[in-house]
């Protein structure tokens, strides 16, 4: 039975783990019926009660039947209840919402994906994906940048998926800390180090809107087409269902045309700050 996506849906959080000093990933799963299922690049509206919510796109959702994965920042009030989350804490989900990445459509090519910062999380799912199918996808480079080794996530499960893989990972960080011996520089300096083939090539990006658009020039300078380099925008929603605008940007509602968009459809519009 579809869910009422403006109502909702009780779920139980049942594991929780710190990855810094502000973020959290947490499984959660329903009380009583789950929410429709979820695309990986979709989102859901993480309701923490008597506060409010925000949107947050899903790192997991195949894992068990009705379990979902989320990685959450505290930047705010909302999001600050949510990273405080414990284990038999309820949290309200309503979605899911939007459009997702479709990496199954890109078999056969070779990929690219490109993460910045909290980015790597709305990516996870495109990732497992490319594990649990990987003869039937080319060449797949996985970079990621953060601001410090501090802020990078889950690297040493990359590390392990590559080895096993056989993929190309570069990661990247802004400022080094003491011990970091790895690359310095922004995320784009990394497509360097790619083999890249613009015929056969696709691209799945999300961090920062700078990062993408960077990354997104830097891609078409390659040679890629705008039509195959995938975005994930990132701007104010409310409603999830283009009612409220608060996440129009030009012709588009991020909330339903998004989040996942096209580099020849959106591109110009990653100029237009929602700020």
């Amino acid at each position: 039975m579809p869910t009422d996506v403006l109502t909702p849906t009780p779920y139980r959080v049942v594991s929780r783990r710190r990855c810094g000093d502000d973020v959290a990933t947490f499984d959660v799963t329903p009380i009583d019926h789950p929410i429709d299922r979820a695309e990986p690049g979709q989102f859901a509206m993480l309701w923490a009660y008597g506060i409010g919510e925000v949107p947050i796109s899903f790192r997991g959702v195949d894992a068990q039947p009705g379990r979902l994965r989320f990685t959450v920042r505290a930047v705010g009030e909302v999001s600050d209840a949510l990273v405080a989350l414990t284990r038999g804490d309820v949290v309200g989900v309503r979605g899911p919402f939007g459009r997702g990445w479709k990496a199954e459509t890109e078999a056969g090519r070779d990929i690219v994906v490109v993460a910045g910062g909290l980015g790597v999380c709305p990516l996870w799912p495109v990732v497992s994906h490319l594990r649990a199918d990987r003869l039937r996808f080319g060449r797949i480079s996985l970079l990621v940048g953060a601001r410090s080794p501090a802020d990078l996530l889950d690297v040493d499960d990359l590390v392990r998926w590559a080895e096993l893989t056989g993929a190309h990972l570069g990661v990247s960080v802004d400022h080094p800390s003491p011990g970091w011996d790895g690359n310095v520089g922004l995320v784009t300096d990394l497509l360097d180090e790619v083999d890249l083939d613009p015929e056969i090539t696709s691209a799945f990006v999300c961090g920062p809107e700078v990062m993408m658009l960077a990354t997104g020039r830097a891609l078409v300078d390659r040679g890629l087409a705008p039509e195959r380099i995938r975005l994930s925008l990132e701007r104010n929603m409310a409603c999830g269902i283009r009612h409220c605008g608060r996440c129009q940007v030009g012709p588009l509602f991020a909330c339903v045309d998004g989040p996942v968009v096209d580099l020849a459809s959106a591109g110009h519009l990653l100029e237009v700050s929602d700020r």
